[in-house]
């Protein structure tokens, strides 16, 4: 698959994601070539982050190690995944729509992408800024989940679709914001 057709897929559900589901990429490959190496990305940057630019986050991160805290981080990003197939798989089904397991483990470890890379954002040393590429990191991941729907489905309505990654975000969502509050603590 080219890396063009990566970018089109929080975009649009005829851009890269045909090329995807005609590839179908190995899930061992996927795993050790795009999962693992972006995955990654958040865990070391909190890590660099944390130690280097400790008056960011000396406030509210100050009790924890910069290392446990990125080791947790990365434990979290993993679990997530593997709940989030399976999770996808099962709301997909509850609205009628046939998503393979295959599938939506495939879309699961797409998905965070964006959100991977908006870790990067935190090398700038400015919170607001950071939250903001976060905030675009966010949106990129439901389009993604929003155009694999409509890709991997095979189905045209939005409305399901949407429906879908409101339900799937709002999971996710509630699962990690407990996690960070009890990081803060």
């Amino acid at each position: 698959m080219k890396f063009h057709a990566l970018l089109d897929l929080p975009l649009s559900a005829d851009g890269g994601w045909p090329q995807l589901i005609e590839d179908r990429p190995d899930p061992v490959r996927l795993f050790g070539a795009v999962v693992l190496p972006l995955s990654l990305v958040p865990p070391v940057i909190l890590y660099l982050v944390g130690t280097h630019q400790t008056e960011l986050f000396t406030k509210a991160f100050g009790h924890w190690s910069w290392g446990a805290l990125a080791s947790l981080f990365f434990v979290a990003e993993m679990t997530t995944i593997l709940l989030l197939g399976w999770f996808l798989r099962h709301v997909a089904d509850t609205h009628k729509l046939e998503l393979r397991y295959g599938d939506a483990y495939l879309l699961a470890a797409i998905a965070p992408i964006p959100m991977w890379l908006s870790a990067l954002g935190l090398l700038i040393p400015d919170l607001l800024l950071a939250a903001s590429i976060a905030l675009v990191g966010l949106g990129l991941t439901c389009g993604t989940i929003y155009h694999g729907i409509l890709s991997l489905c095979r189905t045209r309505d939005a409305i399901v679709a949407v429906s879908i990654v409101h339900t799937v975000i709002g999971a996710c969502l509630a699962a990690w914001i407990p996690m960070l509050l009890l990081a803060l603590t």
